[in-house]
């Protein structure tokens, strides 16, 4: 299969956030190649975004997102989880498609490990739980996820039909009505991994 290349996350970031889904996230992790079906995210778009971590202007921690596209953006929260995000646009606006579930595909049996030998359904249900799964932290903040030797990329797979996408409000986000309202999470209707 082949990498997503840099020029397909620099474009308008609801677009990149639906196109998403059905590319497969990679991790090469001590030599072991660990893999998931994109089912869900969510997009945040600009400092006029309440919900955006840029909506207060740039600081060390959301810097990637003021970045060239197509790197990783990973933020702590709650002291405890990690949270994988892609950046997207053009270099100096901040936006980022967060990575909310994934189908798990190969290295299931390390992302067991790495999840504390939970079973396969809540395996990579959420955005804590897939970058517990694939061994995702604040490491590869800033990460290029186009360079040849990345540790962390995205590759394409078949696309998701539109009748198959769903929209709706982001989930636990805080802000303005309009960050609260937004239908900017998408997620492929049925999935059993989306969450929950």
């Amino acid at each position: 299969m082949s990498r997503l290349p840099r020029d397909f996350f620099a474009r308008d970031t609801l677009a990149v956030a639906r196109e998403l889904l059905g590319q497969r996230l990679v991790r090469l992790l001590n030599g072991q190649r660990l893999a998931g079906r994109i089912v869900e995210v969510e997009a945040y778009v600009g400092e006029g975004d309440g919900a955006c971590h840029a909506s207060r202007g740039r600081t060390k921690r959301n810097a990637p997102m003021f970045g060239p596209p197509g790197h990783a953006y990973v933020y702590f929260i709650y002291g405890m989880h990690h949270c994988f995000n892609v950046v997207t646009e053009r270099a100096g606006y901040p936006a980022a498609v967060l990575i909310r579930a994934l189908e798990p595909l190969e290295g299931i049996e390390l992302m067991r490990e790495l999840r504390g030998g939970r079973p396969d359904l809540p395996l990579t249900s959420g955005p804590a739980r897939l970058c517990q799964a694939l061994g995702i932290d604040r490491r590869l903040d800033g990460a290029d996820l186009c360079a040849p030797d990345a540790l962390l990329f995205l590759e394409r797979a078949a696309a998701v039909l539109d009748e198959a996408v769903v929209t709706g409000p982001r989930i636990g986000v805080r802000g303005d009505e309009a960050a609260l309202i937004s239908p900017w999470r998408f997620y492929i209707r049925d999935n059993e991994y989306v969450s929950r």
